[in-house]
């Protein structure tokens, strides 16, 4: 007999800063499409009313004081248990309608995480007005599919639903908004399931205000992609160090040898010593890599047994 206890349970889970004027919609909206759904609002010290719009709405609503969307989510993963949790931005830029899309093949084992795509259908090109948003989203694909080597259709949207072994294994790290970046980074690294959801997206309302900001956060994401490419492919990140430090040795080295051979003498002691310093700052940048590439398969070992141990309790 199917009971509401042994049916899976799923978490929408809204992160939200200053809100007001979209928040209760979205609850609304989410809860219509998901009944079984709970609905949790983690208020990021909102200075408006977004906190007693969405309690009023019908959602679970909980502080945070930390500033910055990953310190919510980061937050969001420790507290909240389900079987499946469907993430979305408050500002009502993502279909509700698509919920089921996201969360089904969590719940039926297919994927780990699901990713609402905004660029495939072309909607985000035609409502999004700000300035090189698009062009910030299609430089972290570059980069993900030069590093990791998966092309995903959209890096930054922040609809996705997740495992719950997804969740309780993810080692949030960022503060910010480079928290989009780093689950996508996460989700390939470890190979996990990934399914792109086509989705309709539409911009803000037009007395909402976007708290992204283009160059700083964008800079802040693009540090996320190299401090995670170094502590996921250290032996990789290392490699292309040292190859860097090879050419600039050689560059400075190669004139040295050839005059070396051509009259027997060494008249550029400073530049032989740069030279040197290069080609030993190569070999050691090598070293460096295969010591933290042992590292972090010990660290990918220790990562695979708790993924194990949260798939048995979800088979409990």
């Amino acid at each position: 007999m199917d009971t509401a206890a042994s049916r899976p349970s799923i978490a929408v889970l809204i992160p939200c800063y200053n809100e007001e004027i979209t928040v209760a919609k979205v609850v609304r909206d989410f809860a219509r499409e998901l009944p079984e759904a709970v609905i949790y609002v983690y208020d990021n010290n909102s200075t408006d009313r977004t906190a007693a719009l969405a309690r009023e709405a019908g959602a679970v609503v909980q502080p945070e004081s930390r500033q910055g969307k990953g310190n919510v989510v980061r937050q969001m993963f420790r507290d909240i248990e389900a079987d499946c949790y469907l993430m979305v931005d408050g500002d009502d830029t993502y279909p509700a309608s698509a919920a089921r899309d996201l969360c089904d093949p969590i719940l039926a084992g297919e994927a780990d995480m699901t990713v609402g795509d905004r660029l495939s259908n072309g909607t985000y090109a035609e409502q999004n007005k700000r300035a090189f948003h698009g062009f910030g989203n299609d430089l972290v694909r570059v980069m993900i599919k030069w590093i990791y080597g998966y092309a995903f259709d959209d890096v930054m949207t922040g609809y996705r639903a997740f495992s719950r072994a997804f969740v309780k294994t993810f080692p949030v790290l960022s503060e910010g908004f480079q928290i989009e970046t780093e689950l996508s980074i996460h989700a390939v690294d470890r190979r996990w399931r990934i399914l792109d959801v086509p989705i309709v997206y539409r911009d803000r309302p037009a007395e909402s205000h976007s708290k992204l900001s283009t160059v700083s956060d964008g800079i802040k994401v693009l540090h996320t992609i190299g401090t995670l490419f170094k502590n996921y492919r250290p032996l990789k990140f290392f490699t292309l160090v040292s190859l860097a430090f090879l050419l600039l040795g050689l560059i400075a080295g190669i004139p040295v040898v050839m005059e070396f051979l051509r009259t027997g003498l060494v008249p550029r002691i400073p530049t032989t010593i740069l030279a040197a310093s290069l080609v030993f700052l190569c070999g050691l940048s090598l070293a460096t890599g295969l010591v933290l590439d042992s590292v972090a398969k010990v660290d990918r070992k220790q990562w695979e047994l708790s993924v194990l141990r949260e798939e048995e309790h979800d088979h409990r």
